[in-house]
C-alpha cells in the first residue's frame, strides 16, 4: 500500500530535478547495470571540523552526547535538498555546514577495493588475501576473523588519510548453491545453514571489532539479501531475476547466514539484492526488510541501515516493473526499508516522489539518520580523540608483514588425489611448469581486488626455489589452439616431474557472468591427457573458485595428484609451491561439491528448490539433498600423512546419549543471547598422527536422521567444523567440536526451526571415521517461528 501525502507543490521547489533516463537498457538480459559517474566515483574524504567549523555548535560534535541524538541534531540542520543529496552512496557533503563528502560504497571482500590508492609510496597498496571460498576451505574460524580484522585495520588507516570510508560492502554470504554461479568464488561455499553462518559471524566481528562493540571499527554490510546466486544463466539477468523460493527453503537455506550476521554478529548494515523473490524485488520487499530483518531478527531500527545493491532501487522499475517509474521505485524501496541507495535514483528522483505524494521528509530522514548514526558511532565527528584515528600507513605495513594472506592460502589449498607423488621428493631436480595459471599474477586475486604489495606467481616462486624450471604455457584458459602443445610436451620430456596449472578464472566466472557448464574449458584436458603419457609424475593444479568436472583426471592413473587451489591471493604462487614441495602440508577441505558435467544441464539452474524434483529433473541441490554421485564431495580433502581418530566421552555426552527436548529448550543460556546458539553437545575425538609428516588436521561434523521429523530426510547436514595442529608424527591431540542447539533443528514447511524427537547420527567427515548416536525425546519444539508473509509495498501500475 502506497502512502499518500498532502503537500502543497508550491511549498517545495527543489533545486535539483530528476535526471531523465535517456538510454533505457533491457535489464531483463543485460546483467551489468549502467551506473552513473556519480555512483562509481572514488572521492577523497575528510573529517568535519568540530572545533571551529559550522558544525562545532551542533550536538553532532558533542562527543559526550548519545550517538543517536547527535545524528538527529545533524539531520535536523539539513534542508530538504541537502537531505536528499545524502541518500546515495556518493555524497558530496554539505558545504554550508562544513559536512565533508562521504562514500558508502567501499569493498572489503578479501582486502581493500575502491580505495583511493596512490601511484607510489604510502597508501599505494593493501593486502590482497585469497578469495573467501579458499580461505574458508581452511576450516579455521580464527583465521577468518584475523583476515577481517587486518582488513579493518588497513581500512581505518586509509580512512585516516581520506582514502576509504568507514563501512564496507562485505562479506558476501550467499550460498554457493548452483555450481555455475559466477560469484560463488566470493562466498564461503555451498553450506549456507552452518558454514556460511560461521563465516559471517567471524568476518563481521573481525571487521566491526567484536560483537556490537562500544567503538565500532568498520561497519560490515553483509550481502546479498536474499536468494541471490545467479548472474546471467541462459541470458536471464540477475537484475531482473524473479525466483520462486518456498518459505521452507527461504528460512532453511537462503536466510540462516543473514540471521547469524544480524542477530549473532550484530552487523550494523545489510545489502538488499537485485533479484525478486516470489514476485517482489528484494529492495522493495517489506517482508524482508521490516518483518524479518527488523521485527524478527532484531536489526536495530534506529541505527541499522540497509543499502541497495548498486542501482537495485532503479531496477524495481526496470526491469522488474514492480513500480511504474523511477520516482515510484525510489519511494517503494525507501518505504520498504532500503535506507541508502547505491546509485542515484534516490538523489535524482526523491524530489519527484515527494511532489507525487509518495514519501515525506520524515521517511527520508529515517534512512539518512540510520547511516549517520553509524558514522557518529564510528567517530567521524570525534576529531583526533576518536578510536582508531591514530592508525597510519605504518599499520598497513605491519599487518601485511604478518603474512596472513600466505597462511590463508596454504591452509585452504585442498589435496583431492595423491598416489604418493606429493610432496615432490628431493630427487626431483627439474619441473615442467605448464598451463594458463603457471605464470598467473592478477588471476591470483579473483575479483573485487585492489592494488596488492606484490603478486607471487607459481612460476616466480618455482624459479626462486632452486629447482630447474622448464616453463611453457601450453594452452590458454579457453582456447582450442594446439600451437603451444609441442613446447609443453618438450618441457615435460626434459623434466623430472610435471605440474600443470589450469582450470578457470575470471574470464570464465565473474560478476555478471555465469558458466553454462562445469566442464574444463578449451582444450586443457586434451593437453593434460598428452602430458599424462610422457611417463613422468604429473600433478594437476585445478584453479578457480567454482569446481570443474575432473572425473577424467580422477580416473586416469597417470595423473598422479590433483590439487584445488582456488584464487590464492598475493602469495598464492609461494603457497602452492610450498604445498607441492612439502614445506607445508595440505589440510583444506572442499566447501563446494564437484558435480559431474551432466548436473549443470539436467535441470534449470534457476530452480531454487533444494529437494529433488522429478518434474524438472532436479536431482537435489547441495550435498544436503543431491541424490547423484559427486566427482568429489563437499568436505573432501586428503593429507600427506595418516590420522587415527577415536571418540572421547565429553561431559554428559557419550555415544547413545538421550536428551529431553523440553529440558533443552527451557535451559538457561546466560553466555548466549539466543537459545539456538547454546552448545548442546561437545563432540570430542582423539586425533593421532600415525604417518611420517607433520600436519594440521581439519574436520567436519555431520548430522543425519531417518526418523526425526517429516520425510523427505536430507542426506546429512553440517553441524560443526574445526582445524587443529600442527601434529607431529607419532603425536596426538584432542579435537572438540561444540554443536549448538540450533544446528540440530530442521526447518518445517512454514519456515519455522523445529527440534524434532528421534534418533540422529553424528559422523566425523565423509569417511565417518567416528560415529555417535544421540536421541531426542518428548514433543517437537519450535526454536524460532517464521512469520507470516505480508507485503506493505504492493506493485504499482
Amino acid at each position: 500500500m502506497r502512502r499518500s501525502l498532502l503537500l502543497s507543490v508550491t511549498a517545495f521547489v527543489p533545486t535539483i530535478w530528476a535526471q531523465a533516463n535517456t538510454s533505457y537498457a533491457n535489464y531483463s538480459s543485460q546483467s551489468q547495470p549502467d551506473l552513473t559517474p556519480q555512483t562509481v566515483a572514488t572521492i577523497r574524504l575528510a573529517f568535519p571540523d568540530c572545533e571551529n567549523g559550522p558544525l562545532s555548535t551542533n550536538i553532532v560534535c558533542n562527543a559526550t552526547a548519545d550517538y543517536k541524538a547527535r545524528a538527529a541534531g545533524l539531520i535536523s540542520a539539513l534542508t530538504l535538498e541537502e537531505l536528499i543529496n545524502l541518500t546515495g552512496n556518493t555524497q558530496y557533503g554539505v558545504p554550508r555546514l562544513g559536512l565533508p563528502a562521504y562514500q558508502v560504497w567501499n569493498e572489503a571482500l578479501h582486502g581493500l577495493d575502491r580505495a583511493d590508492f596512490t601511484d607510489s609510496g604510502d597508501y599505494e597498496w593493501a593486502t590482497s588475501f585469497p578469495m573467501p571460498i579458499l580461505s574458508m576451505a581452511s576450516m579455521n574460524r580464527t583465521l577468518i576473523n584475523q583476515i577481517a580484522s587486518i582488513i579493518s585495520t588497513q581500512a581505518r588507516a586509509f580512512n585516516n588519510d581520506g582514502r576509504y570510508g568507514l563501512d564496507s560492502y562485505a562479506p558476501n554470504i550467499n550460498g554457493f548453491r548452483s555450481p555455475i554461479w559466477g560469484r560463488g568464488q566470493e562466498t564461503p561455499g555451498e553450506d549456507a545453514f552452518f558454514l556460511s553462518s560461521a563465516y559471517a559471524y567471524e568476518y563481521i566481528t573481525g571487521l566491526q571489532g567484536g560483537v556490537n562493540p562500544a567503538q565500532l571499527k568498520i561497519v560490515a554490510t553483509p550481502k546479498h539479501y536474499a536468494g541471490y546466486d545467479l548472474e546471467n544463466w541462459h541470458n536471464i539477468s540477475r537484475l531482473g531475476n524473479d525466483l520462486y523460493i518456498s518459505q521452507q527453503d527461504l528460512a532453511g537455506y537462503y536466510s540462516p547466514q543473514f540471521v547469524a550476521a544480524v542477530s549473532y554478529a550484530k552487523a550494523q548494515s545489510l545489502m538488499c539484492s537485485y533479484n525478486a523473490v516470489n514476485g517482489v524485488p528484494s529492495c522493495a520487499n517489506s517482508f524482508f526488510l521490516q518483518t524479518l530483518l527488523r521485527e524478527t531478527w532484531g536489526f536495530d531500527a534506529d541505527s541499522g541501515y540497509v543499502s541497495t545493491d548498486c542501482d537495485a532501487a532503479y531496477n524495481v522499475f526496470n526491469p522488474h516493473m514492480y513500480a511504474p517509474n523511477t520516482s515510484a521505485a525510489a519511494a517503494d524501496s525507501l518505504l520498504a526499508g532500503a535506507d541508502i541507495d547505491c546509485g542515484t535514483s534516490y538523489q535524482y528522483y526523491l524530489n519527484e516522489s515527494i511532489l507525487e505524494g509518495l514519501v515525506s521528509r520524515d521517511d527520508i530522514e529515517v534512512g539518512v539518520s540510520r547511516l549517520y548514526t553509524q558514522l557518529v558511532r564510528l567517530g567521524q565527528f570525534d576529531g583526533n580523540n576518536s578510536a582508531y584515528r591514530q592508525l597510519t600507513w605504518d599499520d598497513v605495513v605491519k599487518t601485511d608483514a604478518l603474512n596472513i594472506s600466505y597462511e590463508a592460502a596454504v591452509e585452504g589449498i585442498t589435496l583431492l588425489k595423491n598416489d604418493g607423488t606429493l610432496p615432490l621428493p628431493s630427487s626431483v631436480k627439474s619441473v615442467a611448469l605448464i598451463g594458463p595459471w603457471a605464470n598467473a599474477t592478477t588471476q591470483l586475486q579473483g575479483n573485487y581486488f585492489g592494488t596488492p604489495p606484490y603478486l607471487i606467481s607459481p612460476l616466480a616462486a618455482a624459479e626462486a626455489s632452486g629447482l630447474t624450471i622448464n616453463y611453457a604455457i601450453g594452452t590458454e584458459i579457453d582456447t582450442n589452439s594446439t600451437a603451444n602443445f609441442s613446447a609443453a610436451l618438450s618441457a615435460a620430456q626434459k623434466s623430472d616431474a610435471i605440474v600443470f596449472a589450469g582450470g578457470i578464472d575470471n574470464t570464465i566466472e565473474a560478476e555478471g557472468q555465469d558458466r553454462e557448464n562445469v566442464t574444463w574449458p578449451g582444450n586443457q584436458l586434451d593437453l593434460i591427457s598428452q602430458l599424462s603419457k610422457v611417463g613422468k609424475p604429473l600433478v594437476v593444479l585445478q584453479m578457480g573458485g567454482g569446481q570443474v568436472d575432473s572425473s577424467s583426471l580422477k580416473s586416469n592413473p597417470n595423473v598422479n595428484s590433483l590439487v584445488w587451489g582456488g584464487y590464492p591471493g598475493q602469495s598464492g604462487g609461494q603457497a602452492i609451491l610450498d604445498i607441492l614441495t612439502g614445506k607445508r602440508a595440505p589440510a583444506g577441505r572442499l566447501v563446494s561439491t564437484q558435480y559431474p558435467a551432466e548436473y549443470a544441464l539436467q535441470f534449470p539452474q534457476n530452480d531454487l528448490g533444494l529437494r529433488p524434483n522429478e518434474s524438472d529433473g532436479n536431482p537435489g541441490q547441495t550435498y544436503i539433498w543431491y541424490t547423484g554421485k559427486p566427482v568429489y564431495a563437499f568436505g573432501d580433502g586428503l593429507f600427506y600423512t595418516t590420522f587415527s581418530t577415536s571418540a572421547i566421552s565429553s561431559g554428559n555426552f557419550t555415544n547413545g546419549s538421550s536428551y529431553d527436548i523440553a529440558s533443552i529448550v527451557s535451559q538457561a543460556h546466560p553466555d548466549y543471547e539466543y537459545l539456538e546458539q547454546q552448545p548442546l553437545v561437545n563432540f570430542s575425538v582423539n586425533v593421532g598422527n600415525t604417518g611420517k609428516v607433520t600436519s594440521d588436521y581439519s574436520a567436519m561434523l555431520f548430522a543425519s536422521t531417518k526418523n526425526a521429523g517429516p520425510a523427505p530426510y536430507p542426506n546429512k547436514w553440517l553441524v560443526g567444523f574445526d582445524r587443529v595442529g600442527p601434529i607431529s608424527a607419532g603425536q596426538s591431540t584432542t579435537l572438540t567440536i561444540s554443536v549448538p542447539i540450533g544446528a540440530m533443528a530442521r526447518t518445517d514447511e512454514n519456515g519455522s526451526s523445529v527440534l524434532y524427537p528421534g534418533t540422529y547420527k553424528l559422523a566425523l567427515n565423509n569417511d565417518e571415521s567416528v560415529v555417535t548416536q544421540v536421541t531426542f525425546t518428548g514433543d517437537a519444539a519450535v526454536l524460532t517461528k517464521w512469520p507470516t508473509v505480508t507485503e506493505e509495498i504492493q506493485p504499482g501500475t
